[in-house]
């Protein structure tokens, strides 16, 4: 039955997922730092700091985070919360209940999100690049914050104290179809407050932050990518040694 109900839930999620992107606003490429330890290991400090207090990562456990160079020290002494362990899955305290109450939604498991969010428009990664650098303040949202990636998010910009506060700035057109009518244009963001980092530090430690989510979303990635080239490899080894000896096997019958 609970196996059920989780089938469900995923199921529920595929419209919100399709119209996620609604607003048809560009991707930008993410920076792939997937083999950068350091990188890594900022944005498992980031997704701690910020991200963790609302959004669980249930499929993924501290320990796993050894991966990435921790050790169970730096972990405990850096990484967990309250009364955690190493060993702990990474839940949250935040109730489904409570969750529904202040934000209109339950937050997402994060676990596979970079995975969930790819679609033609670019990888999950360039979704969540772009997500998390096009917040701006908008006052007539119950946040206070709207997004350009996801209109009428109902998550707030957690991180708006490192990348401070920006507005959106918009311009009526013509709509190129109809000349009678006019459409209204994104034409970029406007700061108004600065945060504690400069644009350039907050692009990257947002790329640091989706490097972690993609990892996260699949640990075993590179040795994955190890793998598959060493089985290549050998069937490369075995079509020439198959070939000879097909070769040596008809040469006394010819």
């Amino acid at each position: 039955m609970n196996l059920l109900k989780k089938l469900i839930a995923a199921l529920a999620l595929v419209p919100v997922l399709a119209l996620a992107n609604e607003a048809g606003f560009p991707l930008d490429h993410a920076p792939d730092r997937a083999n950068s330890l350091p990188a890594l290991q900022n944005g498992a400090r980031l997704f701690v700091n910020y991200c963790l207090n609302c959004h669980s990562a249930a499929a993924m456990r501290y320990n796993r985070m050894r991966d990435i160079g921790l050790t169970d020290d730096q972990i405990r002494n850096n990484l967990l919360l309250a009364n955690d362990k190493v060993g702990d899955l990474m839940k949250v305290a935040l109730t489904a209940k409570d969750a529904k109450e202040w934000f209109g939604v339950v937050p997402p498991d994060l676990s596979v999100i970079s995975r969930a969010k790819a679609s033609e428009a670019g990888s999950g990664g360039d979704y969540l690049y772009t997500y998390m650098r096009s917040f701006y303040k908008d006052d007539t949202r119950p946040t206070g914050w709207n997004n350009m990636v996801y209109p009428n998010v109902a998550m707030p910009h957690v991180l708006w104290e490192l990348q401070g506060v920006r507005t959106a700035k918009f311009v009526e057109e013509k709509d190129p179809h109809d000349h009678e009518k006019t459409v209204h244009q994104f034409a970029g963001f406007e700061q108004v407050k600065p945060g504690k980092y400069s644009a350039i530090e907050y692009d990257g430690a947002m790329a640091d932050l989706v490097a972690y989510l993609e990892w996260m979303a699949e640990p075993a990635q590179s040795k994955r990518k190890q793998l598959g080239v060493i089985v290549l490899l050998f069937l490369s080894l075995l079509v020439f040694l198959t070939w000879r000896l097909n070769a040596s096997y008809w040469k006394e019958v010819k």
